[in-house]
């Protein structure tokens, strides 16, 4: 079967839920708090609760943080292939969520940028495996530089999934250009592809995304509550979402992308697999924490529901 690998960071979520976000300078008091592994994790765990088989490729430090993230990891039966970085730990991502759900976040560089041709080589690919790319591995030349590496060496039918994520349309054309090439499958919210083609539809983003990768290739936007729209073979189709009062968004992207890749990993249609994407979203954020993706029994009874 199809493997998952994410070669992306995986971080520790330092998570305070605030009445609202502090003025510059001040002080905000949190009504609750939490620590947990997330980033590239919430997508890993999502998908193996799909059923897929998970590798994670990227580098984890040796500490409190690292031993966090592979704990979170080992709980859902998801593999890291990378040897520990032995002097440095993983780095925090401290999250503000409002009473809104909408969530900000600051982002620390710890082991996770420490990557490797070496360390991503170490997932052993093969064809129809999927390889998950986030554009915040491209943002920092000590991730991009490996990564751009090992992606040249993939071997010939591997399928590369790029989760852009808000860096990608700032990064220099030229690196923009290099990972378009490399890109089988688009998957990102409305407001990246929208800061890539302008367009502020979501079916006619997914269309115009579309014509900036290689013949073939398949782009997906979504747009929250609105569901999202897949662009195959020249036909958009938009699959509705299901909205839900949220309590937290953060990792609601994820868990889409998570369980797209892993229905894409066992064989299923596009549509469908977008439309179990959209499940696992609209359930996410009903919940709180980062790494909170539905397991594929859950998906099933919310679609029976339906």
């Amino acid at each position: 079967m199809s493997r998952v690998i994410h070669t992306g960071q995986a971080l520790v979520d330092a998570t305070a839920q605030v009445r609202a976000l502090p003025a510059r300078g001040q002080n905000s008091m949190a009504d609750g708090w939490s620590q947990e592994a997330g980033g590239a994790v919430n997508i890993l765990v999502a998908a193996a609760r799909s059923g897929a088989e998970c590798v994670h490729a990227g580098t984890i430090g040796t500490g409190p943080n690292g031993d966090i993230v592979r704990e979170a990891l080992q709980a859902e039966g998801v593999a890291w292939s990378a040897t520990a970085v032995e002097d440095e730990d993983t780095a925090l991502c401290v999250v503000l969520v409002e009473p809104s759900a909408e969530r900000t976040f600051v982002t620390m560089q710890g082991a996770e940028r420490r990557l490797t041709v070496e360390a991503l080589a170490s997932s052993r690919p093969r064809p129809r495996d999927l390889v998950c790319v986030t554009g915040y591995t491209l943002a920092v030349d000590s991730t991009r530089v490996p990564l751009e590496a090992w992606l040249e060496t993939l071997p010939e039918g591997v399928e590369v999934v790029l989760d852009p994520g808000a860096a990608f349309a700032d990064l220099p054309e030229d690196v923009r250009s290099r990972m378009l090439a490399r890109t089988s499958v688009w998957t990102s919210n409305q407001e990246e592809a929208e800061a890539m083609t302008g367009e502020a539809h979501m079916a006619r983003s997914a269309a115009a995304v579309a014509s900036l990768l290689p013949e073939g290739t398949v782009s997906i936007v979504r747009d929250g509550p609105e569901g999202c729209a897949v662009h195959v073979a020249g036909t958009t189709t938009v699959v509705p979402g299901f909205p839900q009062k949220p309590v937290d968004t953060n990792g609601a992207g994820d868990a889409h992308t998570g369980v797209l890749v892993a229905e894409l990993a066992l064989g299923t249609d596009w549509v469908e697999a977008c439309r179990r994407a959209n499940i696992a979203g609209a359930i996410k954020v009903t919940r709180r924490g980062p790494a909170t993706a539905p397991t594929r029994s859950e998906i099933d009874a919310f679609a029976a529901r339906l």
